[in-house]
């Protein structure tokens, strides 16, 4: 992936364990539909933190966004119970319809809970919140009808690869935004545009 942005922090002094994390969190594999590039990450949480964001994209049109941020303090965190956190966020645009389903919140938390399991990403510690916010339109726009969306913000203290977090992140996206999940046995196959190598 083509770095954007100069790192925080001299290289020098990275933990090599937190090297290596990025390293597989930029190797992890995304369906076609997920364009992901890395972005700043936040200065303050942790001492070291790298972040990625993405956008679903189905035949010219942005679906649903999100951003998954690694974070690492080497002497440990006590609410994390672990040295390492993924915080993620996904936001999707959905029918008002499903909005009004008062069973919406729960069931987009299992599709984190799903995805993590699906993609062997053991985790600990678990929190976050499900927001829906349906808006209607009046006067000159009741023309427009209306709108909702989903938001799903997260975090979880992560246990072995870093790569499956952000591979269940990205399915996280696909799933709010509504696309099908790929086929057991079938490994979905980056686009060019979508694949995060050097530009």
């Amino acid at each position: 992936m083509a770095t954007r942005h100069s790192p925080r922090v001299d290289s020098s002094a990275t933990p090599a364990e937190f090297r290596e994390a990025v390293a597989q969190m930029r190797a992890a594999r995304l369906r076609p539909e997920v364009l992901c590039e890395q972005m700043p990450a936040p200065q303050r949480i942790a001492p070291f933190a790298s972040a990625l964001s993405a956008d679903v994209t189905v035949d010219g049109e942005d679906l649903g966004t999100g951003r998954i941020v690694l974070l690492h303090d080497p002497a440990g965190n006590d609410t994390w119970n672990g040295t390492f956190r993924c915080v993620a966020y996904a936001r999707a645009e959905v029918p008002p319809e499903l909005a009004a389903d008062p069973f919406l919140a729960e069931v987009a938390w299992t599709w984190l809970v799903e995805a993590l399991e699906a993609h062997d990403a053991a985790y600990l510690a678990p929190s976050g919140t499900v927001t829906k916010v349906a808006s209607e339109s009046f006067g000159g726009m009741a023309d427009e009808g209306g709108t909702a969306q989903l938001e799903i913000r997260a975090s979880w203290t992560p246990d072995g690869d870093i790569g499956s977090h952000v591979e269940a992140w990205g399915e996280l996206l696909c799933t709010a935004v509504g696309l099908a999940p790929v086929p057991d046995g079938v490994i979905a196959l980056p686009s060019r545009r979508g694949q995060r190598g050097d530009r």
